[in-house]
């Protein structure tokens, strides 16, 4: 670098020195995210929103009159305020009539069961903790300028009646319910629960269509071998899903497997069934963009749809505390959002967020990182217009009989 003789001349001055050089050109402000995503959000709508006000005042009441802001109700609806309200997942609306999903573009479902535990229970509170954190949240993203309540359709379904003391009839149950939900179109996104849910989630799912489906899942657990304490297990789900007819081992990703939690049994499934893992190590020294790439490839591979499956253990446990199997030396959660938000820029046929363990949680972090992953997914998908691409190959709808009733329950109403 060449200096100005006369620059040097004046170095001593110490006012001189505290002087910041002059640019000789002004930063192209266009080029940043900030620059581009502040003027992104005018163009996003603001329809929905009104609409959810005008709602919260015919079911809420209209407030008191010294409340000056006048869309503020008497009870509390809707997304204000973040500390009250019964909440649902970004407090969505509750379908409790289960035959209304087909209206929306995806659905959550809670699934509290953690019967495929084999260490620390209590992932069956997974999806209570999550719903309560993601109160915390709005519908809009500033980066992505995304506004989910504007840009697509969310629903919460509630939770699936799962059996607590038996493996089995609680898999049958979350099939159905999961078949159910893709059956209308909707996109299903489950809440577990601990990862033996991920078996039943992606036959739920494969019940409906005749065409193929790959997985892309995320872990530090290899997740695969056929029983664990001689029975289908949170280490199992992909030794079983892997079994249907129109999910190949060959279509299955894992990545972030690693460390010293791994079973040799399920290496050798791996081994046997030519799956695919990426490993800490190996993501480190691609980095993100290529892992992705990979990652798509092959799951993507003679295949029309992908399921993904994100177990909050595939972060450093120093993140996520709240889990039923902790590890150190998994990913950094910008990472880990990075991954699941370009891999499902793609499309997917589901999602499952697993292992998220409340008993265990510090100050509700790994619920609201279980959130972001969630909410991530869904902007991102928006952002790409893939949302809603599955539904064209749900072509085995099920059809599932419901009970016969008329009135309102708990109520004096005719």
């Amino acid at each position: 670098m060449f200096c100005n003789p006369h620059d040097l001349s004046r170095s001593h001055h110490p006012a001189d020195r505290s002087l910041p050089k002059a640019r000789g050109h002004h930063p192209d402000l266009t080029r940043l995210q900030g620059w581009q995503a502040m003027r992104g959000e005018a163009k996003l709508p603001n329809r929905r929103a009104e609409e959810e006000r005008a709602w919260a005042l015919r079911m809420g009441l209209t407030g008191a009159d010294s409340i000056e802001d006048k869309s503020i109700p008497t009870f509390a609806r809707g997304e204000l305020p973040h500390y009250a309200g019964i909440n649902t997942f970004l407090k969505a609306p509750y379908t409790e009539d289960v035959l209304e999903v087909g209206n929306y573009d995806a659905t959550v479902l809670g699934i509290p069961f953690d019967g495929g535990t084999t260490y620390r229970a209590g992932t069956r509170f997974g999806p209570q903790g999550v719903r309560k954190i993601s109160a915390l949240y709005t519908p809009y993203n500033y980066e992505l300028a995304v506004d989910l309540r504007e840009q697509m359709t969310l629903c919460d379904a509630g939770d699936v009646f799962t059996i607590p003391a038996n493996i089995e009839k609680s898999f049958d149950q979350i099939s159905r319910a999961v078949s159910h939900v893709a059956s209308s179109g909707s996109l299903p996104i489950m809440i577990g629960g601990d990862h033996s849910i991920g078996f039943p989630c992606l036959r739920g799912i494969a019940q409906c269509t005749s065409k193929k489906i790959g997985i892309i899942h995320f872990d530090r657990h290899a997740d695969i071998q056929e029983k664990d304490l001689d029975e289908r297990m949170h280490t199992t789900p992909w030794f079983h899903a892997t079994n249907m007819p129109n999910v190949s081992a060959k279509n299955l990703v894992q990545i972030g497997i690693g460390g010293w939690q791994v079973p040799r049994e399920a290496v050798q499934v791996a081994r046997e069934r030519e799956t695919n893992i990426i490993t800490m190590s190996d993501f480190e020294r691609m980095g993100v963009d290529k892992t992705v790439e990979m990652a798509l490839e092959l799951a993507w591979d003679g295949v029309d749809m992908v399921y993904l499956s994100f177990d909050i253990d595939s972060i450093d446990c120093g993140f996520v505390p709240g889990t039923g199997w902790p590890e150190p030396g998994g990913f950094l959660p910008r990472e880990a959002l990075a991954l699941v938000s370009k891999v499902a820029a793609a499309g997917i046929c589901g999602m499952e967020l697993v292992e998220v363990s409340p008993p265990y949680d510090t100050s509700d972090i790994t619920a609201l990182m279980g959130t972001r992953v969630i909410v991530d997914v869904l902007g991102s998908m928006v952002s790409a217009g893939t949302l809603g691409a599955h539904k064209r190959h749900m072509d085995k709808p099920v059809q599932i009989p419901h009970g016969e009733f008329s009135g309102k329950r708990w109520s004096n109403a005719s």
